[in-house]
């Protein structure tokens, strides 16, 4: 299925997270938490300001972005958890 988010709203889809600690200890499935760390999909085409002219998105595809912990609504596509946020609920695009 392919899908392209409206306005400012972006498609991530959650990064894995590490089964081990740094000191070695595994951590079971029941324990993670969600990660706040996610690869950019798609990108709508920014959203309208005051005066009705589109604003581009800061966010490209393929960026990898840090987002707020309860942000976005999950869905899921051809099996794999994707999220879709607004571009304001995005913290910080890792470098």
């Amino acid at each position: 299925m392919k899908l392209k988010p409206l306005n400012d709203r972006v498609l991530v889809k959650r990064l894995e997270m590490e089964e081990k600690t740094a000191g070695g200890i595994y951590i079971p499935d029941s324990a993670k938490e969600k990660p706040m760390k996610g690869e950019v999909v798609a990108v709508g085409p920014g959203k309208l300001d005051e005066d009705g002219k589109r604003v581009k998105p800061t966010v490209k595809k393929g960026d990898l972005v840090l987002f707020a912990k309860y942000a976005g609504t999950e869905i899921s596509i051809d099996g794999e958890e994707h999220l879709v946020m607004r571009e304001d609920d995005i913290l910080a695009i890792v470098e």
